[in-house]
């Protein structure tokens, strides 16, 4: 069973998770890994992944065979498990409790050479319907306080598998990160009236240094303050603190701008490994005025050293207004 520890300096959560234990020989350096041979998520080897939760089918086909244009299963080696209780405890000044949670794949395409940004655009509005249905359905354990969605793609990037796919994460614990994020959010609210988000989108839209791309419900563009050399949100025009909430319509709009923004960043970077993280509320009903749902796209052009870690200030090579001229000329 896998395992919550509680830092008790910072306060935040680490999972122990002895279900994917290593010896030291298994960490081997970036430049050894290889992703290539047999591969359990393409179509045909539905036997070699649990069984789905969540699919788009062909009408007739059944769960578990060939037929999909997508998938979710839970993932095989998961960081935590849905069975069993919390039993919070301590152990003399420590907290911990059992790693329970979810730990899902969702598997974009049933060919194993497509990607996010070569896919059709009904393929990536699936995508993230297929996000909204699980997290909707996630929710219900009353168990679960967060569900996290995230994307790695390429090695450096953490994707053990080359087959396209993103992981969703529900957890017992509002991440610190998150929680930091969101009452940052409140705070400005708590100021100004406003949510910061919504400002950030006035501004942004006024200026136009940073935009991206821009349609009729989102806008992509290179944050202010960038972390990463083309770090890249993509935010809807409509407030709203939850993904999930999102109206149904909104979903090919959403699509083509994650699909058009993906599009840039491997027409500029060749084809860079990044993270993607969704972004969205850990309280829909607490955070509704305060916080605005977006996704954060990072990618891996450099690397996070001992000045990051050591103050959490990043040093970014690429002004975003840089950044934001060569992706806009990339189309």
């Amino acid at each position: 069973m896998p395992e919550l520890r509680r830092d008790p300096i910072h306060g935040g959560w680490v999972i122990i998770s002895t279900e994917r234990s290593r010896r030291p020989s298994d960490f081997a350096p970036e430049e050894r890994k290889t992703i290539g041979g047999f591969c359990p998520l393409c179509e045909g080897n539905e036997d070699r992944t649990p069984p789905e939760v969540f699919a788009f089918r062909e009408n007739g086909t059944p769960p578990n065979s060939p037929g999909w244009s997508l998938r979710v299963v839970p993932n095989k080696f998961p960081a935590l498990r849905i069975e069993g209780q919390l039993n919070r405890e301590g152990e003399g000044m420590y907290d911990k409790m059992n790693g329970i949670g979810a730990h899902e794949v969702v598997i974009e395409t049933p060919r194993h050479f497509e990607t996010l940004s070569t896919l059709p655009l009904k393929a990536v509005e699936h995508v993230l319907l297929a996000y909204r249905e699980r997290i909707i359905d996630l929710r219900r354990d009353p168990r679960l306080r967060y569900v996290m969605v995230f994307k790695n793609y390429g090695v450096s990037a953490g994707a053990s598998l080359e087959h396209s796919h993103s992981q969703i994460i529900a957890l017992p614990i509002v991440p610190t990160r998150v929680r930091e994020e969101i009452e940052g959010a409140k705070n400005y609210f708590d100021y100004k009236d406003r949510c910061v988000y919504c400002d950030i989108l006035r501004q942004e839209l006024r200026d136009r240094r940073r935009v991206v791309y821009e349609n009729q419900g989102f806008v992509s563009l290179t944050p202010f303050a960038s972390r990463f050399p083309f770090e890249t949100w993509i935010l809807p025009k409509l407030h709203q603190s939850s993904f999930e909430l999102m109206d149904v319509s909104l979903f090919p709009l959403a699509a083509e701008a994650l699909s058009d923004t993906l599009q840039r960043l491997k027409g500029v970077l060749e084809d860079p490994p990044y993270n993607y993280i969704l972004h969205t509320s850990s309280s829909p009903e607490e955070d509704r005025d305060h916080y605005h749902w977006h996704f954060e796209i990072m990618p891996k052009l450099t690397k996070v050293a001992g000045f990051e870690w050591g103050t959490g200030f990043y040093i970014n090579p690429t002004p975003p207004e840089e950044a934001a001229e060569y992706l806009r000329e990339a189309k």
